[in-house]
């Protein structure tokens, strides 16, 4: 990055985004010096005015260079700036994927501030920051800069809507920014007790998992340059991800004595589960609708979005039929193996229907037009000019329980594929010559018996401030409640019986032992809702050897301050090799989220722990470069390098086991380099403020 000015430009781009570029930003100490060309149609004839009110009394002053030529936007008028912008919406993706081509096809990092610019008063605000934030995380000037988090540039879509008006109401009072107090959010304002989904809100309601949700589809764009779609194994990834999602959704809906769900595979049938999100929407100041008890789906004919249902059953079928054989084909007639190694990928981009599809003329769109036919269908002909709901979105659509029946559809196809798989054979599960001896976990902050873990409810920050358009300076903050654990760690012996040091990874899993009536769960019902806690590796010496890790390192999570964070140079890393993955590491599960909530009264887990080969594992990465942040690489993998284990995601859980294998005490019976502990989660119903 060349200059403090730029820095400067590219952080106040993301604040106030219905804000008119040239207005004051950063408290009103900060402006930008536009060319007169860069005064949109709605101000060019009162520029003058408005030079004059924007013209002096700034400490920052931030020049604008003219564009030698101005992009052709007229692409962008379909998607009317006051309208919904979607990513599961195909107009919607080729809209985006044009506008982030000439992003990215801005020749220095000046340009591409003066094309931003530009661009920002003329187009979508929603679609702008999309396309900003993905060009910002992918050009090589600016990869390094960290992206603001969406929930402070879009507070709208995660904060229920009565608590802007009491932190305007509070900053208009108290001029004193130290002394506001900060505006509660409700724990539960979506429904009532007598609603039971409503006990899963905590989850599906996160702040920390929808920006997860953001963030992992701007790392991961499905339509645009070929070079920032087509990452590796972007499809397995997406495969993984929601899998890993629905194993944590399921194992929560046994904590609070619901049943496992069930996927929506039948879409002629009423959706039994009703949704009211409570969240207004920033673009045109209406509320995301709700959907009622029982709502059927029925053909969508919108002016941007057609959709027939039998359409939907149809690319399902051809997907099925070719998991059955084996192979899909291609747009040339060619058929594709879905093998063990590729398949998975294969079939990622062909369900989530990317620009990577391998024939979606045939295949279809099944996973985005199931988001749209969910999202419309209390208006599917617009006929009361209804937007749609916040499953047509991909920063609300996990707050809505039919985001995890639908999911759980679309898990079903892929485990259909993994079912076909022939098991691991011992070559591949065991680890010569390794012992482990013995596993616990610990909390770090309290006495207490080992495999006693404790979760509990905490009081956290967000800053609404830079979300806050046209309204009074100064940082305002709500306060949220959410799920919080006691930090612990693990403890692991084991035993290298060779004489030579020996490397390998390390694989923990936290699976449930019962359903929500205690009824004990068999060996392929745990390893579909296993849940990875951890991966990392390990060099054992020979003899014995004792492993710690801390459970704030998980591969899995990243911590509530990069979930949360201020952007700008003072919050960055100075270290230029922290600097270079600190922006990609905005992408992970929130670490508060890492345990399962658990039950009162306790509720058991086997914590299982396997150390693979690294002749397996080992991923001869373009940059040998470890990466010096706790990112998420098991969801999110690494920037810019392959990801960052060889075997299949999930390994060893992604596929059955023998048949005699039939439970998880057998499997480390038989293979010495796993072993399982029988841990209890209790769940604290207390509320503590966080730790400033």
């Amino acid at each position: 990055m060349s200059n403090a000015s730029n820095k400067k430009a590219l952080e106040l781009l993301f604040d106030r985004p219905l804000e008119p570029v040239f207005t004051a930003r950063d408290d009103g100490k900060a402006v930008f010096d536009l060319p007169e060309s860069f005064y949109n149609e709605q101000y060019s004839d009162v520029k003058d005015d408005i030079g004059s009110r924007f013209g002096d009394g700034f400490e920052v002053r931030i020049p604008v260079r003219d564009l030698p030529q101005k992009p052709d936007l007229k692409f962008a008028q379909r998607l009317g700036k006051r309208s919904q912008f979607s990513l599961f919406n195909r107009n919607h993706q080729e809209i985006a994927a044009k506008l982030i081509e000439i992003f990215l096809n801005a020749p220095s990092e000046d340009l591409f501030i003066s094309t931003c610019a530009y661009c920002k008063d003329r187009v979508n605000p929603f679609l702008f920051q999309y396309c900003f934030s993905v060009a910002v995380q992918h050009r090589a000037d600016t990869k390094n800069f960290p992206i603001k988090p969406i929930a402070e540039t879009f507070p709208q879509n995660f904060v229920e809507p009565s608590v802007f008006q009491e932190a305007r109401a509070e900053s208009e009072v108290v001029t004193d920014q130290g002394t506001r107090r900060h505006i509660i959010i409700p724990l539960n304002y979506t429904a009532s007790d007598r609603e039971k989904e409503q006990r899963l809100a905590y989850f599906r309601e996160d702040i920390g998992v929808n920006s997860h949700h953001w963030h992992w589809h701007l790392v991961y764009p499905g339509y645009g340059p070929l070079d920032i779609v087509k990452k590796d194994r972007r499809g397995e990834l997406f495969y993984y991800m929601h899998h890993q999602i629905l194993a944590r959704y399921n194992t929560e809906r046994f904590c609070n004595n619901l049943a496992k769900l069930r996927p929506l595979n039948d879409l002629r049938s009423p959706i039994s589960e009703g949704y009211f999100p409570k969240i207004m929407s920033s673009l045109n100041s209406r509320t995301y609708p709700g959907r009622n008890v029982n709502s059927e789906l029925a053909d969508i004919d919108r002016d941007d979005t057609h959709l027939e249902i039998s359409d939907m059953r149809r690319w399902a079928d051809r997907i099925i039929a070719a998991i059955d054989k084996g192979y899909v084909t291609d747009s040339d007639g060619k058929e594709i193996p879905l093998d063990p190694k590729k398949g998975i990928d294969i079939l990622g981009d062909l369900i989530e229907a990317t620009s990577l599809s391998v024939n979606p003329e045939y295949y279809g769109n099944l996973h985005n037009q199931g988001h749209n036919a969910i999202s419309f269908c209390h208006d599917p002909e617009a006929r009361f000019l209804e937007d749609f709901g916040v499953m047509g979105d991909v920063t609300t659509a996990m707050r809505d329980p039919v985001f995890y029946r639908w999911h759980g559809f679309i898990d079903s196809i892929f485990n259909r594929h993994k079912e076909r798989l022939n098991s691991y054979d011992e070559k591949e599960l065991s680890f010569n010559g390794v012992v482990i001896n013995s596993l616990e976990v610990t909390l770090t902050s309290a006495s207490v018996t080992p495999n006693n873990l404790l979760t509990y409810l905490e009081r956290s920050d967000v800053n609404l401030a830079a979300g806050l358009d046209f309204g009074p300076k100064g940082n305002i903050y709500a306060t949220f409640t959410h799920l919080q654990h006691a930090p612990f760690k693990y403890v692991i012996g084991v035993t290298n019986n060779r004489n030579t040091p020996i490397k390998g990874t390390c694989r923990i899993f936290l699976c449930p032992k019962s359903d929500e009536r205690g009824t004990p769960l068999n060996l392929n019902e745990q390893r579909q809702l296993a849940i990875e806690m951890d991966k990392f590796k390990v060099t054992l010496d020979p003899g014995v050897n004792h492993i710690h890790q801390m459970s704030s390192n998980s591969s899995v999570t990243i911590p509530y301050e990069r979930s949360f964070r201020p952007i700008g140079p003072n919050n960055q890393p100075k270290d230029q090799e922290e600097l270079r993955e600190f922006q990609f590491c905005g992408c992970g599960w929130p670490q508060h989220l890492l345990l399962p909530k658990g039950k009162p009264d306790g509720m058991h887990f086997d914590l299982f722990v396997m150390i693979s080969d690294m002749n397996g594992d080992a991923v001869n990465q373009p940059d040998l470069l470890e990466s010096r942040c706790n990112d998420s690489s098991s969801f999110c993998g690494l920037k810019d390098k392959l990801y960052p284990d060889n075997r299949s995601m999930g390994y060893p859980f992604d596929r059955k086991f023998t048949r005699e294998i039939q439970s998880l005490q057998r499997l480390t019976e038989i293979y010495t380099n796993m072993k399982i502990a029988d841990i209890t989660i209790k769940f604290n119903n207390v509320i503590i403020d966080k730790e400033k």
